[in-house]
């Protein structure tokens, strides 16, 4: 990660519970911290309702180019899946300096690679995996149908939440590695991929997976993964129609 040469402290916030953004939002707490700012729970002080509130670092928004990125990404694809849904943003002061927040919805849920660590042996059951991997696809199926890409899915940036015997699934973040193209499409593919592979246990456990499993992920290997799904529509198919052996 690119270091930068402004102050620590001017990198971290560290708002408390209790504290207005705005005179229209109180923080709850901090959700977490990222390379262009923090993202916090909230409560809306008009309704009371939960929010999210990304405080981007003022180094990192230049003229506001990542709010105004990020916003109308957020819109564009509004209505995928697995984006979370973009509010409006406000402008907040610290220290006297102007400093934008982005208020969107807030989902509850759960890191995946917490998820991951708190499963038997650091890896979630087979059937668990593949629930979680195949909304992402459907997702991903989504975002690239209107010539979008995320260009960064690991396990720390998708949040997971249990519903009955499903999960729904949200990116926590969307980014910007240049303009979409069918390989950042194809690197979006490779990268849920490697999440299922992650699921499954990584390498220690990957010799003992079901057949079915191995050959969805590969070996990890580009050209034989997007030999067999080319495009995220390709990959959610089989995943709807292949059969398991007995």
């Amino acid at each position: 990660m690119p270091q930068s040469s402004a102050p620590a402290d001017r990198l971290y916030f560290g708002f408390k519970p209790g504290r207005e953004l705005g005179g229209k939002y109180v923080i709850e707490g901090l959700l977490g911290r990222g390379w262009e700012g923090e993202v916090y729970r909230v409560v809306e002080n008009r309704t009371g309702a939960l929010r999210a509130a990304k405080v981007f670092f003022p180094q990192r928004n230049n003229n506001d180019r990542a709010v105004n990125f990020y916003a109308k990404k957020l819109e564009r694809l509004r209505s995928c899946p697995i984006v979370i849904k973009y509010h409006h943003a406000e402008t907040i002061h610290r220290r006297d300096e102007p400093v934008t927040v982005l208020i969107s919805e807030y989902v509850e849920g759960e890191i995946l690679d917490d998820l991951i660590r708190r499963g038997r042996g650091k890896r979630l059951p087979d059937y668990e995996a593949l629930r979680i991997f195949y909304e992402l696809v459907v997702g991903l199926e989504s975002i690239h149908a209107e010539r979008e890409y995320h260009g960064d899915l690991h396990t720390g940036n998708l949040l997971v939440q249990r519903r009955g015997v499903h999960f729904d699934v949200k990116l926590v973040d969307l980014f910007d590695h240049g303009r979409p193209s069918k390989a950042n499409a194809q690197f979006d593919l490779m990268c849920s991929i490697r999440l299922l592979y992650d699921m499954l246990g990584g390498q220690k456990r990957y010799s003992a997976l079901r057949p079915e499993l191995k050959w969805i992920m590969g070996g990890l290997r580009q050209s034989l993964v997007l030999k067999r799904f080319p495009t995220a529509a390709k990959l959610r198919t089989h995943l709807e129609r292949f059969e398991w052996q007995r």
